[in-house]
């Protein structure tokens, strides 16, 4: 590095990662670099090793040993860590399936995930501080939801609970939030405002977006990874890679 050189380091750094299952390789010598305050779309067929990458930078798979490196702010050694120390770090997952809390208000959602490691009876009952009440209306606002805060989770759209589970992960304030497929089964309105949701979210936060939607990864209009068989087939512009002969025919040609 050269003197005067300010060159953030990357909020995250995957390089020379390898996973096998039973004999498979699930991801092959994969290397991804995200900068502080990205976003970056990850598409890829089936099999091409999305979920895995997302399971190692969370630590529910660890890569092959003396495999790679997957690093956090710098110099944080995820593969050393477990799920809850990793979450409690900075990073949050969204995984496909919303999972909230059904037979609870919108609102009550917020506050639990809003109140971390106290326990939830204790939440639901304590008084609300003038902080976190202006947190929880934030959030509301920014999932739109505002008008919802007094309906059951459980008798919201699909697209207002996944928008309720990205709200419940903003409350706990990851540096880097890890999305995937936000927008399956979701209208195409939904869609469209989930790309503005996320974009809003991005102005504050890194995020890694894994989906299969071209409409809803192009309104993001953010550098696009592919994966094929567990490692980097193409990375560029979404048109640059739309464009690619290897990715239309091992994915976009299908």
């Amino acid at each position: 590095m050269q003197i005067g050189d300010v060159t953030p380091k990357p909020i995250l750094y995957v390089d020379g990662v390898t996973v096998t299952f039973d004999g498979f390789r699930a991801l092959n010598d994969l290397s991804l670099v995200i900068a502080p305050g990205e976003m970056r779309a990850i598409i890829g067929p089936n099999g091409a090793g999305k979920t895995t990458m997302m399971d190692v930078i969370t630590g529910k798979t660890r890569p092959d040993t003396g495999t790679g490196t997957v690093a956090f702010n710098g110099d944080v050694d995820l593969t050393k860590m477990d799920e809850a120390a990793i979450a409690q770090l900075g990073i949050g997952r969204k995984f496909q399936k919303p999972t909230v809390f059904e037979s609870h208000t919108v609102r009550d959602n917020l506050q639990l995930a809003l109140a971390g490691l106290r326990k939830p009876f204790t939440v639901l009952f304590a008084k609300e501080t003038a902080k976190e009440k202006q947190r929880i209306d934030e959030l509301l606002e920014l999932t739109k939801l505002t008008e919802s805060l007094g309906r059951l989770a459980g008798d919201l759209s699909h697209g207002q609970k996944q928008w309720l589970e990205i709200g419940m992960l903003l409350a706990q304030e990851p540096a880097l939030l890890l999305v995937d497929e936000p927008v399956a089964g979701m209208t195409d309105a939904e869609t469209a405002e989930t790309a503005e949701l996320l974009v809003e979210i991005n102005k504050t936060r890194s995020v890694v977006v894994v989906e299969h939607d071209m409409t809803f990864v192009k309104a993001l209009g953010v550098k696009v990874t592919v994966l094929h068989e567990g490692s980097v087939l193409a990375e560029g512009p979404l048109d640059q890679v739309q464009a690619n002969e290897r990715v239309i025919e091992v994915y976009l040609g299908r």
